[in-house]
């Protein structure tokens, strides 16, 4: 009965003060959340390292790495500010109720930008400004710093139709130095098809025309994908 009071005590408090953290902002409050966010911080940083390290499929994506690490901070600020009072958490369970994505999103940072507005919007709207800007700021610091890097290799997907078996000793040796990876094989009687990975330089696509012109070769596909390739 007495816990039950107590309860009761705590939630009856937090109501009554519910207008209270709109005003009360002190330095030890700013200085926690500080502390917070940049451990937030650094733990999504530990994360996007150990994900690009550590993945093992096909095609690694690193917009969804840096999403990791964005979330990561995000989440940290939303809890920080709705863990100051009860009636601002419930109303966050209310926000977050009234979203919803209907669009489907098909890259991780639309789906961080949103989550960015959210967090951000709850913050201003809870008074605690100082939180929006610190953790837009980490943000915008984060994404500057994880952001692809321009001018880098580009990935490719040669497909290759052909016949004979000595096909693929001219396509590697056409291919030569190139960092490449043969990911499928298929032979149909005479006829072979062959999907090879490939990583070239901004541009240099003349290894396609040499295999186009070899005896046997049928036909040569290059597709480009959105990927990353990992040492």
């Amino acid at each position: 009965m007495e816990g039950s009071l107590s309860v009761q005590d705590v939630i009856r408090k937090s109501f009554l003060e519910a207008g209270n953290y709109l005003t009360e902002v002190s330095l030890s409050s700013i200085v926690r959340a500080v502390e917070f966010i940049l451990l937030a911080l650094l733990i999504g940083l530990l994360l996007f390292w150990l994900y690009r390290k550590t993945y093992a499929g096909v095609v690694y994506s690193h917009a969804f790495a840096v999403s990791i690490a964005g979330m990561t901070v995000l989440t940290c600020a939303i809890v920080v500010t709705i863990s100051s009072n009860v009636v601002l958490s419930l109303g966050m369970v209310g926000a977050l109720s009234i979203v919803r994505y209907r669009t489907a999103i098909k890259d991780p940072m639309d789906l961080l930008f949103l989550f960015w507005a959210v967090a951000a919007g709850v913050a201003v709207g809870a008074g605690m400004f100082y939180i929006a800007l610190l953790v837009s700021l980490i943000m915008a610091l984060l994404l500057f710093l994880l952001r692809r890097r321009h001018g880098r290799d580009q990935m490719y997907i040669l497909l290759i139709h052909y016949v004979g078996e000595s096909v693929e000793f001219d396509v590697r040796r056409a291919l030569g130095i190139l960092p490449y990876q043969i990911k499928s094989k298929t032979m149909r009687n005479r006829d072979a098809e062959m999907a090879v990975e490939v990583r070239v330089k901004r541009g240099n696509l003349v290894f396609a025309d040499e295999i186009r012109r070899l005896a046997g070769v049928r036909d040569v596909t290059l597709v480009q994908y959105d990927g990353d390739y990992i040492d």
